[in-house]
């Protein structure tokens, strides 16, 4: 499928691997210029190898502001311009509500929503210049439905995909789009770090851990062209795992 974007180009933060690598991959077979952070140095250039010969990689820590301001201004001044953004972070160490410290819930807000919020004021002033735009965030599906064990990202995603719902809402006349991407269980290395793939696959319909390289062409689509008339929604890709309506 031509997504209608080649010749675009995309930041993608926390892309050295896991879904936020798919994604770049993803655009960058949509034609897309990509230019991708990690806050290694030989991490980062290995991925941007793996993407292509036009992938910029960049050093940058996005899980504080100046970090992700950073990231974006290095990435407008490589790419000459930002189309795309696929905000991107790592999750909050795990841990129950109570048992999770005031500093931690801190940490968290700061790493998966303030992080994104950043990324997106930096990007939207050029988009809405320009009267075309995409934001995409790689959240969780803790945001619509709180993960016990995962307090701190649960109450992190809530807060950011508030952010970007009345986002889209104010971006929408401009031709920028806003959406989040929430991730159920795929095969990244955080999943493998939280307890057995096999168990956990058990517990989706569709009876195995979610492929990351089918997540980045989900991002993708949101991005493209035919997305146009999608703003302000979670796409929830899962495998059928979560049960409720809304």
């Amino acid at each position: 499928m031509n997504l209608g974007i080649s010749g675009k180009t995309a930041a993608i933060a926390g892309a050295s691997a896991g879904l936020g690598l798919a994604s770049a991959r993803a655009l960058a077979e949509a034609g897309v210029r990509v230019a991708i952070c990690s806050r290694d140095r030989q991490r980062v250039d290995a991925a941007a190898a793996q993407i292509g010969p036009d992938a910029v990689g960049l050093v940058a820590d996005v899980s504080s502001e100046a970090g992700a301001r950073t990231f974006i201004e290095s990435a407008a001044d490589r790419l000459g311009g930002i189309d795309i953004l696929v905000a991107n972070a790592g999750g909050p160490p795990p841990g129950m509500p109570l048992s999770t410290s005031l500093d931690a819930y801190r940490a968290g807000l700061e790493l998966s929503m303030l992080s994104t919020v950043a990324m997106c004021l930096g990007v939207v002033p050029t988009m809405k210049e320009r009267g075309w735009g995409r934001i995409v965030a790689i959240t969780s599906s803790g945001a619509r439905n709180p993960i016990p064990f995962l307090a701190a990202s649960s109450v992190a995603r809530a807060g950011v995909t508030s952010f970007l719902k009345m986002l889209a809402t104010e971006l929408a006349p401009h031709g920028v789009t806003v959406n989040s991407a929430q991730p159920g269980l795929h095969a990244t290395d955080r999943l493998k770090g939280l307890g057995s793939v096999e168990e956990m696959a058990r517990a989706v319909p569709v009876r195995r851990i979610g492929d990351p390289d089918d997540f980045g062409r989900a991002v993708a689509f949101l991005c493209s062209d035919a997305a146009k008339f999608i703003t302000g929604t979670g796409l929830l890709i899962d495998g059928g795992q979560s049960t409720y309506l809304l």
